[in-house]
């Protein structure tokens, strides 16, 4: 099973997936591979342009591999913003979407606490994204009434 948790920066994607996952599933978490992949004493939290570009290279080519293995273990993908063409992909795939976001005020006093202030401006993005995106449409009615 494919699980994309999705939510703002510091909103606790990584904690429910350690609350969830088990040692033989895959995470794929661009955080834990930017730090894997940087040096000695670099910040957990690294944004750097060029460890950023590496690790989503990273990144890519595991979801590319794991997605090929579903059928054999669960895989737990954090997905901050998923575009539509990623979603769609998500979908075909059968993956449970899992939204964590224990709102904007809480989200934005964690950002202050723990992470680079340019994580205000994601945050932002994603809850004015959320903000504008269309209502889904009621269900339709079983008989006319």
């Amino acid at each position: 099973m494919l699980y994309v948790v999705t939510g703002p920066p510091a909103a606790g994607k990584s904690s429910w997936i350690e609350a969830h996952a088990k040692a033989t599933d895959v995470v794929i978490d661009l955080d834990r591979i930017t730090s894997a992949l940087t040096g000695p004493g670099a910040p957990q939290w690294s944004q750097h342009p060029l460890h950023l570009r590496v690790a989503h290279r990273a990144r890519y080519a595991a979801m590319d591999e794991a997605f090929q293995l579903l059928d054999q273990l669960d895989v737990y993908l954090i997905h901050t913003m998923p575009s539509a063409k990623h979603m769609a992909k998500y979908k075909r795939l059968k993956a449970r979407i899992v939204v964590v976001d224990p709102g904007e005020a809480i989200v934005m006093q964690r950002i202050e606490a723990m992470r680079d202030t340019a994580m205000r401006r994601v945050a932002a993005r994603w809850y004015n994204a959320r903000r504008n995106a269309p209502r889904e449409a009621m269900p339709q009615t079983s008989r006319a009434w």
